[in-house]
């Protein structure tokens, strides 16, 4: 039975919000570098785009429905329980449509407004405190996340514990770990590397004691954690914007200690879901292909600072090139200035000389939550700071 206070689907104003989403999305730039095979040369600057990058369709989804919400209720309050997607332009432009933040804030609902929930999700817990207030709940969730769901509720009912490759404090992550404890019937540890993952892979062997376990991730487990008795059985599930190498690595490393443990035998004591989103691993597979191929002077990699698929993008591309992300294009200063996310570090604001001497070839990809609109402006400042350059 349908339930009228929560939404998926959209409300049928699909082809109505169109117009501004993609006025206020979509790229001329990109249109066109894409109508020239992906290249594009302008003042010494060669830029060569990624086969794959930007937005994919489960953040096109949640942005459509955040829209559509809108139109469909012009004048009552809508909010958000946080960022809908990890790109500051997004954000900023629904709270230019007044669309606001909650933040945990629940307190100051009443059932006249309207929740949208983020394409990340949130825990079941969240998700129950909202249903109580009466409000109506427009559900971003993405496909992708709620695949992941499922295979954790699985484990739990099973008696297995899910060890979650991804970032602890990560929406998707807490939306994640909430459905493995699945109303208390199972347990999780979250691991954000195959550094941890050994750490699980030890305590597996009995190569590590329960409390030196604990001292490393008792805080990324489930309550009630105990490795000798939770660790007998296990399901490996990841945040679905995590490394797909890394997961692969992960997935490796569990099963080699469980068969080390178990003699071999790992049926029935390891299950490992592929659970990487589609549209991550493809965007991965082309910068990988982009670096290798084109062998650029430069990569650029464009997107929000707190994003995860987009910082693993810039860490792949960082093994083959010179690699520079930033959010956009007012973070390419000047040809020797610039605000960029070196990898594994808070972003800084650098007085150096980053463009190459031309002519150069300039690679560039996005994340999966960055607009086709920041692409381009991102190129038309290249193409803006080589002419400088040859002044």
């Amino acid at each position: 039975m349908s339930d009228p206070l929560y939404i998926r689907r959209g409300f049928g104003l699909r082809k109505e919000i169109a117009p501004q989403v993609d006025a206020e999305y979509g790229s001329a730039m990109l249109a066109r570098i894409r109508a020239n095979g992906n290249r594009l040369e302008e003042g010494g600057v060669t830029v060569v785009v990624a086969d794959a990058l930007g937005f994919c369709y489960g953040v096109d989804r949640a942005v459509d429905l955040a829209y559509e919400t809108r139109a469909r209720f012009p004048d009552r309050r809508l909010f958000l329980t946080a960022q809908i997607i990890h790109n500051p332009h997004v954000n900023r432009r629904l709270e230019a449509m007044g669309i606001r933040f909650l933040e945990g804030d629940y307190g100051r609902l009443v059932p006249e407004d309207v929740v949208i929930i983020p394409a990340f999700g949130v825990p079941e817990e969240t998700l129950a405190r909202l249903r109580a207030t009466g409000c109506l709940l427009v559900d971003t969730t993405c496909g992708s996340v709620i695949n992941v769901w499922r295979n954790v509720e699985r484990n739990a009912r099973d008696g297995f514990t899910t060890v979650i490759h991804g970032k602890l404090h990560h929406e998707e992550t807490r939306a994640t770990s909430s459905r493995a404890i699945h109303g208390g019937e199972g347990h999780f540890v979250v691991v954000r590397d195959l550094g941890e993952a050994e750490v699980v892979a030890a305590a597996i062997r009995g190569d590590l004691e329960a409390d030196a376990f604990m001292a490393v991730l008792g805080p990324a487990s489930s309550p009630g954690f105990d490795p000798r008795l939770h660790l007998a059985r296990i399901g490996l599930a990841n945040q679905t914007t995590m490394l797909a190498s890394q997961s692969l690595e992960i997935a490796h490393c569990l099963e080699g200690a469980m068969a080390a443990r178990y003699g071999g035998a790992v049926d029935g004591r390891f299950r490992s879901f592929d659970t990487i989103c589609g549209a991550t691993e493809e965007r991965q597979q082309a910068v990988l292909k982009l670096v290798e191929e084109e062998r650029p002077d430069l990569m650029v990699v464009v997107g929000g600072f707190n994003s995860s698929n987009t910082g693993h993008l810039a860490e792949i591309a960082t093994g083959h090139c010179t690699t520079l992300h930033i959010e956009e294009a007012a973070d390419l200063l000047a040809a020797d200035r610039i605000r960029h996310k070196p990898p594994g570090a808070p972003p800084v604001e650098a007085h150096q000389r980053w463009l190459p001497e031309l002519p150069a070839i300039v690679g560039l990809t996005a994340g999966a939550s960055t607009p086709g609109v920041k692409i381009g402006e991102v190129v038309a400042r290249l193409f803006e700071l080589a002419r400088g350059n040859e002044a």
